[in-house]
Order: C-alpha cells, then structure tokens, then sequence
C-alpha cells in the first residue's frame, strides 16, 4: 500500500461536475490499496475574482486581509470535495493550513513553509479517511494562528512540502495538460510530452516561465528526494515524472528557508575568449559559434552583453587545452564579423585571458531568493577577489575569476555557506567540490537517450536594467545586488561588459541584468538615488525584451547545441541583444514582439515537435 499526495488545479475543480470527477479519480486511488492526501486550490477563477473584490474596496488593500480573504477560496473546495467523497461512501474529511499545521514565516502573501506538523494529518490517514488539505495557505506560527498565503503556485508546494513531512511514496500533480510540454502547447501546437525529466532540468524551465510546476515546488522535491509525476486531470496517461535522488538526511525543520547551497565548485581548467566590439546585427553570434561548432570547440560559458552604440560583446570559456584552437577560430572569423560597407580595425577585436578560473556556489532556486547571489558576491569582494563574467541559473551561479584567486574564493565561499571542506578532485581537471554531501542532490547527467534540448521556454514578463560605467573592482557586484536583495528583488540573467573604459584614472564596465517587469520601474528608481552617490553611470532600463532559453542535461560536452540555436534566430531575422548560459541552458534576450517567433523557431530547429496536438482546456 503506497502512501499518496494529489494535488488538482483550479481548473481542475472549476465546477460541481469536475469536483465530483475528481472525487471519482479518488476513490479509485483508495480502493486500489492506497492512501490518500488530497490538497486542491480555489475553483477555477476565484481568486481572481476575490483580488477584485478587494480592489473595489481598496487599491492597495492590506496584505493581511487579504490573506484573510483569498485562504477562503480554497476552503470551499475542500468542503465541496469532502462532501463528494462521502457521497461516494469514502471517509474523507477537509481541513485548512491551519488545522493541517502547516506552519509558515509571518510574511503575508508571500511566506515560506518553515514545517509541518503531521500528527493530525497521520491521525487521520491511519483511520482509513482521505485528507483534503486547502493548499496555498498555512499559519504564521501555532501561538498567533496568523493565516499566510504562500504566493503564487502555493497549491504546488502546499502538496510537495506534505508529501515530504509525511515522506509520501510519491507527489502527483493533475493539471490540465497531460504532462510537462517541451513548451507551451499555446504556442506550439505539436509540443512533444517528456516521459520523464531531471529536478535540475525542471527548475530550470518552471524559472522559465514553463507553468506546469512553480519552481518552489520542484526544489522541495530535490531537496527532499520526492518522487513527482505531473499528469492530466482529464484522463489515465501516465504523464512526466521528476526524477531526484535521496537526499542524505535533510532536516524537515525550516523546510523552505534552510540553506539554498549545498556545495561550492570550482575549476581552474578554464580560458577565456572574448571579441570586442562586434556588430549588433542578427546573425553575429549565430556565425561565430557555427564556426566553433565545425571545429569541434566545446564551449562553456556563452555571455553577451548590452549593445553600446551598434556594437557589444561577445565572450567565452574554453578548457585550458583548447585554447589554441578556439583563439585560431575566433581570430579566423574576426573580419567576416566586421561591418563590410565601413570595416573598422578595431571592431571584433579578439582577447585572450587564460589566467582565470570558475568558482561556483550549487543549490536548489537560488535565483528566486534574492540574497543568495548577493552574498556570493559580497564574500568575494570581502576576500578581494574581483569578478571578470557571472554566470547564473536556478541550479548555479558561477563568477569567473583571476586563477591566483581561486583558492581565496573557495574558502571564503565554503565559510560563508557553511559548507564543510570535503574531499577535494585534482586542480585543473576539471570541477572540484568543497561539499558538503558526496553527491549532489541531484544528478545532472541526462536520462538515457535524452536528446541534449529538452524544453524551450519564454518570458515575456522581464525588463532589463544596465548601469553604465561602473567602477570595475571588487565590492561593485556585492553593493549593487545587494540592494536589490534588501528590495526584495529577485534578478535572473546577470552580464558584465567585457568592454574596459578608463574614465578619470578609474577602469569601468558596464553590467545589465534582468527582473522582473512588475519590479523594473522600483529597481530603476532605487538604483538611480544611489548612483551618483556610489560613482556609477546611468540607469537604463528596457521593458520590451523576451527571453527565450533552452535547457537539457543533454547538451553537457555537445558543440553545436549554441550554434542551432542562434542560427534558428537568426534564419527569422531575430537580433540577440544578450545572451547568457550555464551547464544546462542558454538564454537570449530579444525584442519583445518577436519572442513567441524565436520560441517556435527554436524549437522547430531542435525537431522537438511531435505528432499528436494538445489542446488546453478552458
């Protein structure tokens, strides 16, 4: 008999006739052998129309009330669903966060879970009876009985964050799609269903904007090694599971807000390659990366910055023993990057850097806890250690750095998230861990026969901030981010020029990183106060970018993947205005109206497209 925890959507119980599928789908479940926990959201879109009943009130209603309000959606439906059940003669009983003991932070509309009591909730199960638990809401602490809304996608980790409390056989999500998509089946009609996909790869895409799990949710599974299968409320197909391994231990004690690194990386095998000055015109990157595809370079970190005047930059890592050849290819395809009616001699310059190395903190979503970047850079800057590139992702965020530097950054680093020095690989061998734990949480290695792309995702709800010359040394990174932590803002894609102007005796680069658009307008305000003050340029900020990604395990030691993708945009005469990547994705920001064109260009030249149509309910 497994012990089960099911989560169904608001779509999922939008009317009294779905409820009563739902329940069907329940009893089925229990009367295979199994236990059930239910955790279900409001019906359809009653939340919605909850936050406009509290904006005809207010138009900034008190975060308070309106947890007060919204936690009320979901108790209809798990006294409906209850209901249900009991018609159908199954024991069944509702019960709020509250009376779950889903104990969360005293953050109004936006808490995380710090654990779960589970007594009553295992009371219950032991006495034959189905649990239905109002997700998204919980309690700031059992004294105050204070209700907390979780924010968006509460539903997902509400049953996740149970599923690992009551170490549950596995987690399943029902939505209105049959599994996770390799994109949006809103905009590409064919999308292909994945049987199965990595955490890491998972957290990556649900980052990205892909709405079928909320990052949140995924990173409780990796943390805690729950299995997950994502499946269709409308019918029996097996749907996509999420695979993790078992974690070592975890305490279930501060489940959300325990530590968000678990191993710090490094790899001193690393050169870099940059051309300066490239025009800002489609196809650019797509021919120089062609050109390193063809002869067999394999590529690390891709970054391109924000365009100054009709140029930017474009730079990359390569293994210590390829150099030679990638400075070959970049000085080789140099003049065909220059403009042809007016080449100047100093566009598409080519530099080489091969005294530098990698350092890398490793955890689950830590881009969505805006503090976790900062501290990385401010402990870098405290050892004195200046950033070079930074690279970031759900899963990683990388800086570049000076090699004589590497062991001063991997020890103030480990200091600084409490991981213990463990056993360390050979220098220069590739990654090299001071861990915590003898392996990752989760493999990052892709699943057998995995093509190297397994889903392309958009963003169409991020703006991108620059500030211009900004004091190039150490601090710099660590006082801008850290503002932005202190604000509350998460940033996704980060890039440092490559570009080095000397202004009054001062080296200077510019850096532009992306937000939020809800956040763009409060970040720009922010940091203009402060940049006269702290000697920086000006703030830029541009609202009408997309940002498309590809992410797969698979494309790890693949040239070309880089290339295909680019060529594919630039076959629609897609201009990258930035690009950025990690392990497993690659990011482009482009204009905004083309980004639904970019997405299905790309995934049409990534052949990810397959037979059957999916379309999503109402």
């Amino acid at each position: 008999m497994a012990l089960i925890v099911q989560k169904y959507g608001g779509t999922s119980v939008g009317s009294v006739e779905r409820i009563q599928a739902v329940a069907q789908r329940v009893y089925k479940t229990v009367k295979a052998g199994n236990s059930i926990v239910v955790v279900v959201s409001a019906m359809g879109k009653t939340t919605d129309g909850l936050v406009k009943l509290a904006t005809e009130i207010s138009p900034n209603p008190n975060r308070r009330e309106m947890d007060m309000l919204l936690s009320t959606g979901e108790q209809v439906t798990i006294a409906l669903l209850s209901m249900a059940l009991q018609e159908l003669g199954q024991p069944a009983i509702s019960m709020t966060g509250a009376q779950v003991g889903i104990v969360t932070e005293a953050e109004h509309s936006r808490a995380r879970i710090l654990h779960i009591e589970t007594t009553r909730l295992t009371r219950h199960i032991n006495e034959g009876k189905v649990v239905v638990v109002a997700g998204f809401q919980g309690i700031s602490s059992v004294g105050e009985m204070e209700i907390t809304t979780l924010g968006r996608g509460g539903s997902d980790t509400s049953a996740v964050a149970i599923a690992a409390a009551l170490k549950a056989n596995f987690c399943e999500i029902y939505t209105d799609v049959p599994g996770i998509l390799t994109t949006d089946p809103r905009l590409v009609a064919e999308a292909q269903l994945m049987d199965a996909i990595t955490c890491n790869e998972m957290l990556e895409l649900a980052s990205l904007g892909a709405k079928v799990l909320h990052p949140r949710a995924v990173e409780i599974a990796r943390n805690y090694g729950v299995p997950l299968v994502v499946r269709s409320s409308w019918t029996d197909q097996p749907g996509t599971w999420v695979t993790s391994t078992k974690p070592q231990g975890r305490s279930l004690i501060n489940l959300e807000i325990a530590r968000p690194v678990d191993h710090v990386e490094f790899d001193t095998n690393q050169a870099k390659v940059a051309l300066l000055r490239v025009p800002d015109k489609p196809g650019v990157a797509a021919r120089l990366f062609g050109e390193i595809s063809r002869q067999k370079v394999d590529v690390d970190l891709i970054i391109q910055s924000v365009h100054e005047g009709n140029s930017n930059d474009i730079a990359f890592t390569v293994t210590t023993p390829i150099l030679k050849r990638a400075e070959a290819v970049a000085t080789a395809i140099a003049p065909a990057l220059r403009s042809q009616s007016n080449p100047k001699s100093d566009e598409a310059e080519v530099m080489i850097e091969n005294n530098i190395a990698k350092v890398s903190i490793a955890g689950a979503g830590m881009i969505g806890r805006p503090g976790v970047a900062a501290k990385m850079f401010a402990t870098l800057a405290e050892a004195g250690v200046n950033i070079q590139m930074i690279s970031t992702s759900e899963v990683k965020v990388s800086c570049v750095v000076d090699a004589a530097e590497c062991d001063r950054a991997v020890l103030a680093l480990c200091a600084a998230f409490e991981i213990e020095a463990g056993e360390q690989g050979s220098r220069g061998a590739g990654e090299s861990q001071c861990i915590d734990s003898p392996l990752p949480l989760c493999p990052s290695a892709p699943l057998p026969n995995c093509p190297p792309v397994r889903g392309v995702a958009l963003d169409l709800n991020q703006a991108r901030l620059a500030i211009r010359q900004l004091p190039d040394r150490p601090g710099m990174a660590a006082k801008l981010f850290g503002l932005l932590a202190q604000h509350n803002i998460s940033v996704d894609m980060i890039i440092q020029s490559q570009r080095c102007r000397v202004i009054d005796g001062v080296p200077r680069r510019d850096i532009a990183f992306t937000v939020s658009q809800i956040d763009g307008e409060n970040a720009k305000k922010m940091l203009t106060q402060v940049a006269a003050e702290l000697g920086w340029g000006e703030v830029v900020l541009d609202s009408a970018i997309a940002k498309v990604s590809i992410v797969g395990a698979g494309m790890v030691g693949q040239p070309g993947v880089a290339a295909k993708m680019f060529e594919a945009l630039a076959q629609q005469q897609i201009n990258i205005q930035m690009i950025a990547t990690s392990e497993i994705k690659i990011s482009c920001v482009v204009p905004q109206e083309q980004g639904v064109k970019a997405l299905q260009a790309i995934h049409a030249a990534f052949e990810l497209a397959g037979s059957e149509k999916f379309v999503v309910p109402a």
